[in-house]
């Protein structure tokens, strides 16, 4: 269940020069969300930005949540400078998560970039049953790479440039993965998160393939209950809110 609440800042450290940690805590965090689930939390003490921005649950850890964050504006750049001891508030946990595989499939998790925050906690949740295929344009753009290590099946990891793992997208890696089992595809399911485009190129190649799964929407949000429709996106069904009915939803279900 949701709920709005003060939460304190016990640690917002950088993991490289774009990306923090921060880890909050509050005895109102709930200690039962679900991997892919979300708050919405302000990013300053003053009015300027307005608005909270949602955040990806990285992990939860005795009374802390722990997220993930890329600074690229106003609000994450003021987010970056709140110090350790002060109060923020907080709106959560939020949408719905993804739900977890049968006993005889074969999860395949697929991040990109900052997508790994909304993944982590599957991971972690999936074990040795999962491979996770990670990728980013560079090599800073990949994460908590010694936490992922040991934590899955197989970690296959790329970058565009080749700067570290495979060279070439993703999605491209993917796609050679499964061409190498293509009598077993059916017999997988994926998790995807990540930019628009990657979300996209991974739906068609899980429709071409016969594969079920699920992806987590990035849309911008305002009010992170659905009473504004500003993150809408067009499903089969009609259009559905990302914070409300998503933002995980069915590869299958959205219109892109």
């Amino acid at each position: 269940m949701s709920r709005y609440l003060r939460a304190e800042i016990i640690e917002n450290s950088p993991v490289n020069e774009s990306h923090n940690l921060l880890i909050l805590s509050s005895s109102g965090i709930s200690k039962n969300s679900a991997p892919g689930q979300f708050y919405m939390i302000e990013t300053a003490s003053s009015y300027d930005p307005l608005l909270k921005r949602p955040f990806s649950i990285l992990k939860q850890k005795s009374g802390t949540a722990h997220f993930l964050y890329r600074i690229k504006g106003k609000g994450t750049e003021r987010m970056r400078q709140m110090k350790n001891g002060a109060s923020v508030s907080v709106l959560g946990p939020l949408g719905n998560g993804y739900p977890l595989p049968g006993k005889n499939l074969t999860p395949i998790l697929i991040a990109g970039g900052i997508g790994i925050a909304s993944l982590f906690t599957l991971a972690e949740k999936l074990g040795k049953n999962a491979y996770l295929f990670y990728g980013g344009r560079t090599k800073e753009e990949l994460l908590l790479l010694d936490e992922l290590k040991g934590m899955v099946k197989e970690l296959i990891i790329s970058t565009d440039n080749g700067s570290a793992g495979e060279k070439g997208t993703v999605v491209d890696v993917l796609k050679n993965f499964l061409a190498l089992r293509s009598a077993l595809c059916a017999q997988h399911l994926l998790y995807a998160c990540g930019p628009s485009p990657m979300l996209e190129a991974v739906s068609r190649l899980a429709t071409e393939k016969g594969i079920k799964g699920y992806i987590s929407m990035e849309e911008n949000m305002a009010c992170g209950v659905g009473a504004c429709l500003g993150c809408t996106v067009k499903t089969k069904s009609g259009y559905k809110r990302v914070c409300k009915e998503g933002p995980v939803f069915s590869i299958e279900e959205i219109v892109w």
